[in-house]
């Protein structure tokens, strides 16, 4: 049986663990049925095949696909050159992916879309998601409760449905919040693998790093607690189902 790639981009390796765990329990896949690799401080293999693997999954992470190049990290420049190096076999071979908030930059921007920071970044903490008609028949969303509360938190979004795509999950602060490319591709711009716990902990971590006033921390963290998410873990579960 083939393995999941997770591929992984978060620098600080406590968010790097905690988002890991996530998925394998949003999946419930066990360790030994992915091939996990952090892009901060791991290349990729060689002449990589996806086909060697049932799926890959994306985490999120601090990097902006928008961001002028000039202007990024050698770091945020390796993990997203690595990334977008993978994005013409899966799409030429409409290979199982599923892109979590990065991930949905990533894909957008390889498929010449408008990813940027001109709208609808939101800040942390949960947002009211709704599916469109094409979710409420899609494989990963048909039979969600058809509103339901989503753990997000980004500084640019894709500003419009990139051609070839179609839309499964919409909000009013945030419209592309889920897609699919061909038939097998996705992405969300929510975290479908986290949990307010999960939350809480990247508030702590990323607090400084400009996604809100280090001094709402707490207050966030309650908010998150408050939330009544469920739903979006089930979209992860689903992936993995359907092509474990």
């Amino acid at each position: 049986m083939k393995r999941f790639l997770i591929l992984q981009l978060r620098p600080e390796s406590d968010a790097s663990d905690a988002e890991y765990a996530s998925i394998l329990d949003k999946t419930g896949l066990a360790p030994a049925q992915t091939h996990r690799i952090r892009l901060d401080c791991e290349d990729l293999p060689e002449a990589l095949d996806v086909t060697d693997y049932a799926g890959i999954i994306v985490g999120g992470g601090p990097g902006c696909v928008s961001d002028d190049p000039a202007r990024k990290s050698a770091l945020d420049a390796k993990i997203e050159g690595a990334i977008m190096g993978l994005m013409p076999q899966i799409t030429a071979q409409d290979h199982p992916f599923m892109g979590c908030c990065y991930g949905l930059g990533i894909l957008a921007a390889h498929l010449g879309g408008d990813v940027s920071k001109r709208q609808y970044g939101e800040p942390v903490g949960p947002s009211n998601c709704h599916l469109t008609e094409d979710g409420a028949e899609d494989p990963l969303t048909a039979g969600l409760i058809p509103k339901f509360e989503a753990f997000v938190g980004h500084k640019e979004a894709v500003q419009s449905l990139p051609e070839g795509c179609v839309h499964l999950v919409a909000s009013e602060p945030c419209p592309i919040q889920m897609i699919r490319w061909g038939q097998n591709v996705y992405a969300t711009q929510f975290h479908p693998e986290a949990d307010a716990r999960d939350f809480e902990q990247r508030i702590q971590i990323y607090k400084d790093h400009g996604y809100f006033p280090p001094e709402d921390a707490q207050r966030l963290i309650n908010i998150c607690h408050a939330a009544d998410v469920s739903q979006p873990g089930e979209i992860l579960r689903r992936f993995a189902q359907r092509y474990g």
